[in-house]
């Protein structure tokens, strides 16, 4: 058995809380939270013998953005009011959307464009009751940096950085995500195979 490389490789992930509610982090929570909502996966060509995509995600949850938003205060040496206002703004932003901060590097540079008409790699949001979600945006960050690079330190030179969103409501009302769903994930789909990233709900916490 191999044992997992690093932190964000971490092996069978706690499951997700993604109920709201009030949270009591302190700046030195973020590391620690976002572990907690970031999934990696690395899918490998038998025939090559090469790793054809490797991938990295932190779900933008309430709960992390949570823990996010006091790290980033606290740096940014924000007032009481100024923090306030970027929480709410923050949270009110997650219900409205499914955010995903994302890094990924492919066999070749140009395959990991997920913005292109034509990518290499179609991404979506999924469940486990086989619910199914285009981006509703994909932006991809050309340049990361001191804040992507701090909060979100698999950030690297050698990997194509991206927020991609999702709609939380579909054009008929009804969740993307089921609220009988078990886990949601990140599918990565194309010619060379596919890979997901998954997070697991916690029992007794209805998604969203």
């Amino acid at each position: 058995m191999l044992a997992c490389a690093s932190w964000q490789l971490a092996c069978a992930p706690p499951p997700v809380n993604t109920t709201e509610g009030p949270r009591e982090y302190v700046p030195e929570d973020y590391d620690r939270v976002l572990k907690h909502w970031t999934r990696s996966a690395r899918l490998l060509s038998v025939e090559q013998l090469d790793n054809v995509l490797s991938v990295t995600a932190t779900f933008e949850s309430w709960d992390f953005r949570w823990a996010y938003v006091m790290r980033y205060a606290d740096d940014y040496r924000l007032t009481v009011d100024q923090r306030r206002t970027l929480l709410e703004r923050s949270l009110a932003e997650s219900r409205r959307e499914h955010q995903f901060y994302l890094t990924l590097s492919a066999q070749k540079h140009k395959w990991g464009d997920l913005s292109t008409d034509t990518p290499a790699w179609i991404i979506r949001l999924i469940d486990d009751t086989g619910s199914e979600t285009a981006p509703k945006e994909i932006v991809e960050i050309k340049r990361p940096g001191a804040i992507e690079n701090t909060y979100f330190p698999y950030t690297t030179p050698w990997r194509r950085a991206y927020r991609v969103s999702f709609p939380v409501l579909r054009a008929d009302g009804q969740t993307t995500i089921s609220k009988q769903a078990r886990s949601m994930g990140l599918r990565f789909a194309g010619a060379q195979g596919n890979d997901e990233l998954t997070w697991v709900f916690a029992k007794g916490a209805p998604p969203f």
